[in-house]
């Protein structure tokens, strides 16, 4: 494995920031270092997001710019001074003031280029990297103070004077961007400490107790206790950005996962329908019609037919308990059992016997399958119907106009090892009979008073559409469910099997 670039480092979010003054030399930066660390473990929370690192490194970006702008501005309001107004230090001294905004300027752009590297990499810098740029930001304008001050203003007022000091204000301030609240401490203290050094080096001497002392002597205390205590209130601000940006993040990624998984659920949405019959079965003498809309995205729910070996056409209609994607892959196993009963048994409670006992070796003890199938023979239109736990089977007789409710003949397939229960009923449908099988989201839709759509008025709607064909018949009794419900949420799944002698 190769080894990353020079500042640059993969999986790594945490900044360790040292400061350090001019007095103190390799020992003090060694001190910093380790009280940096110290600090940043005990009053930071890590993040070990590479989502974090790229936000950090958008903000660090945006950091470099404002020093670099701040540069420009500064390089051109000193020209103006010195060149224009001839009010500002020497030429040779202004020369030698660009001279080290130009070293700050290089040093930024250097910064910069890392930066930008390390967002395109999706990686994050190092500590190394994080320490250097501190010290050497913050030392700059400390070394500005001791060197190259000018010469006009009285040695004991150059500390007070030198716009240098205002330059810590800026570092400061713009060190909230690096989100760390430690960070932005270590720069007031360094500020602090570096302001109060470069005092030293241009002759300042603290008051000694008990004597009068002259302004210099009590203002350079007080700037540094200023910058200190700046250092304090913009490492507040920064754990506030810091934690926006968690939360941010923390939602990003989650609304992230909420869209694939709504994708996903999208995805398999799409192949239950496709399990679906796509077309009405051919089957003299009968007119057969399935439809099925789930709660959610997937469901529990789903209708079928197909032709057994003897010629006959099995319809089946299949209610697992609950709605969603857990029911939906059960629906799907309970479909490909179904299939291969119906294919290789030789009636029709042999059929149910083969699902239930490979669906109670599957299933979770609090889950099971209510199935209802009926067998239709082209002549003379005899059926056979069996259910195991769904109820109630709706028949309507044409020509007495009237329905009757059947009730199970078995448990729900998956409560036992094995399925056991009355006959199958057998029946002949004469001309305009039909068969309605509705899972229970039909007649168990509530309106907003409580009050359920039930099977009385499922009864007089499909009397209302005699008549019409399976598919107009199923999309009446929808619509007069929509009615009822006036609006209240569909909370389970709804499904509808039509089988009509013609």
């Amino acid at each position: 494995m190769s080894k990353p670039q020079f500042g640059i480092q993969p999986d790594r979010a945490h900044p360790f920031v040292a400061r350090s003054t001019i007095a103190a030399r390799s020992r003090a930066c060694f001190s910093f270092f380790a009280a940096h660390t110290i600090l940043s473990r005990m009053t930071e929370l890590e993040i070990h997001s590479a989502a974090f690192d790229q936000a950090r490194l958008k903000t660090e970006q945006l950091r470099i710019v404002g020093i670099l702008l701040f540069a420009a501005v500064l390089v051109l309001v000193t020209a103006v001074r010195t060149l224009l107004l001839h009010t500002g230090a020497p030429l040779d001294v202004w020369l030698e003031d660009v001279a080290l905004i130009a070293l700050l300027v290089i040093y930024e752009f250097v910064s910069l280029h890392f930066v930008r590297q390390a967002l395109a990499k999706r990686g994050a810098l190092t500590a190394a990297w994080w320490s250097f740029g501190i010290i050497f930001e913050t030392l700059l304008p400390a070394f500005w103070m001791a060197v190259l001050s000018s010469a006009k203003v009285e040695p004991d007022y150059q500390p007070l004077a030198n716009p240098a000091a205002l330059v810590f204000f800026v570092i400061i301030i713009l060190s909230i961007l690096r989100l760390s609240r430690a960070t932005s401490v270590l720069t007031g203290v360094t500020a602090a400490i570096g302001y109060l050094a470069a005092a030293i080096y241009i002759g300042w001497r603290p008051a000694m107790p008990g004597t009068a002392a002259p302004v210099t002597q009590t203002m350079v205390p007080l700037y540094a206790i200023i910058l200190l205590v700046g250092g304090f209130l913009a490492g507040v601000v920064a754990n506030e950005v810091r934690k926006n940006v968690q939360a941010a993040l923390r939602e990003a990624e989650t609304q992230r996962r909420l869209e694939s998984v709504q994708h996903d659920l999208q995805v398999a949405r799409s192949i239950q329908q496709s399990l679906l019959p796509s077309k009405s079965p051919e089957l003299p003498g009968f007119q057969v019609a399935g439809w099925n809309q789930p709660a959610d995205d997937t469901g529990g729910d789903y209708f079928d037919w197909m032709m057994t070996p003897d010629g006959k056409l099995a319809v089946m209609l299949a209610d697992v308990t609950g709605h969603g994607i857990g029911p939906a892959l059960l629906a799907a196993s309970s479909r490909a059992y179904a299939r291969a009963s119906f294919e290789t048994q030789p009636d029709l409670v042999s059929a149910f016997r083969h699902m239930n006992q490979a669906l109670a070796a599957d299933l979770d003890p609090r889950r099971f399958v209510t199935f209802a199938a009926v067998l239709c023979s082209a002549n003379p239109g005899d059926v056979q119907v069996f259910s195991a736990g769904h109820a109630p089977l709706f028949f309507y007789s044409a020509a007495e106009d009237r329905f009757w409710e059947m009730e199970a003949h078995a448990p729900p397939l998956g409560i036992l090892p094995v399925l056991a229960g009355d006959p199958p009923a057998e029946m002949s449908l004469k001309p305009g009979d039909l068969i309605l099988l509705v899972t229970d989201g039909f007649f168990e839709w509530e309106n907003a008073a409580g009050e359920q759509f039930g099977s009385r008025r499922m009864e007089e709607t499909v009397r209302a559409a005699r008549g019409s064909t399976p598919e107009e018949m199923i999309q009446k009794l929808y619509q007069s469910v929509l009615k009822f419900a006036a609006g209240t949420d569909q909370k389970d799944d709804l499904t509808a099997v039509v089988i009509q002698r013609e």
